[in-house]
């Protein structure tokens, strides 16, 4: 029986954030947002989907008078794509 693919992870620009995040555990909103090609509105909304899923925290500073933002996974986050990665793997046969 085929399991029903986390709905917040289904998206290719959060599936992107957090594959990224999987890699590097933080990063800031500027490297994310090169890493994938997104627009600035894009990525913003798509973060805070994910924060509000609890699966990134996000910490919003200033460097050099200048605004930053830095996501970190969290270890429900790391939880959530594990799962994923092994639903995908179900339907593909792969064990």
């Amino acid at each position: 029986m085929f399991k029903d693919l986390d709905p917040i992870l289904h998206s290719q620009l959060r599936l992107a954030v957090i594959s990224l995040l999987i890699s590097v555990k933080e990063a800031e909103f500027t490297f994310l947002k090169d890493k994938t090609n997104a627009t600035a509105g894009n990525l913003s909304v798509q973060i805070n989907k994910l924060k509000d899923a609890g699966y990134i925290e996000v910490q919003k500073k200033f460097k050099d008078n200048y605004p930053q933002t830095i996501c970190r996974i969290t270890q429900a986050g790391v939880k959530a794509f594990e799962k994923y990665v092994q639903d995908l793997q179900a339907y593909l046969g792969v064990k």
